[in-house]
C-alpha cells in the first residue's frame, strides 16, 4: 500500500486493525475507518481484496480531513447525481418501484442500501451500473462514489477511473498535489 498510495494521503491513520469486529455484523460490512484507524476483516478472498478494503478505507480516512477540498466545488456531487439518475431510469424501465427523491440523497440511507443490495441485487446491479459506477458500491452513497473511484484510482485501473469518473480522477490528483504541502 505504500507503494501504491503518495504517503501525504495516508498521514491521518494511525492503526489497521485485521480481524473480526461486532461493527461488520451491524452494518454488514466487512472494512470501517474510525478515530484513525481502518478495521477490516480477516476473512479475504485474497491479498488484493485486503488491500483494496485498505485503500477504499483510506479514502474516507481523506474525508475526515479533507472533505471541503474534496466537496466544496460541487464536481463530484453533480457527477454523482447524474449517474443516480441514470441509474433511476435503468432501475423504473426494469420494473421496479423507485422514487426519484431516493436517488437524489446524497447521504448514507440504510433503506436505499438495502433496496439496491436485497432488491435489486448486487449481480444485477453490475450489470446496470457497467459504465457509471466502478463497482456498484460506489451507487449506494455520495462518500461510497468516492471511496469506491478512489480506491479503483489506486488498485484498480487509472485510465478507467479517468474515463469513467473524471470529477473524482481529477479531484484525486488535486488532493495529491495540494496535501504535498502540508508534508
Amino acid at each position: 500500500i505504500e507503494n501504491m498510495v503518495p504517503s501525504q494521503l495516508t498521514y491521518s491513520v494511525d492503526s489497521i486493525f485485521i480481524g473480526q469486529f461486532d461493527h461488520f455484523d451491524k452494518n454488514n460490512t466487512n472494512a470501517f475507518y474510525e478515530n484513525g484507524a481502518i478495521y477490516t476483516t480477516n476473512k479475504q478472498a485474497n491479498e488484493m481484496d485486503l488491500i483494496d478494503d485498505i485503500v477504499h478505507e483510506l479514502a474516507h480516512s481523506i474525508e475526515e480531513f479533507a472533505g471541503d477540498v474534496i466537496y466544496a466545488d460541487g464536481n463530484i456531487e453533480n457527477e454523482f447525481l447524474g449517474k443516480r439518475k441514470i441509474l433511476y431510469h435503468f432501475l423504473k424501465s426494469e420494473g421496479y418501484d423507485v422514487n426519484l427523491a431516493d436517488f437524489l440523497n446524497l447521504e448514507y440511507d440504510r433503506k436505499f442500501d438495502e433496496f439496491l443490495y436485497k432488491n435489486v441485487g448486487y449481480e444485477r446491479l453490475t450489470f446496470l451500473t457497467v459504465g457509471l459506477f466502478a463497482s456498484p458500491y460506489g451507487a449506494t452513497f455520495l462518500k461510497e462514489y468516492f471511496a469506491n473511484g478512489f480506491e479503483h484510482y489506486f488498485v484498480g485501473d487509472r485510465e478507467h477511473i479517468k474515463n469513467l469518473s473524471p470529477s473524482v480522477y481529477n479531484k484525486i490528483e488535486e488532493l495529491i498535489d495540494y496535501l504535498k504541502g502540508d508534508q
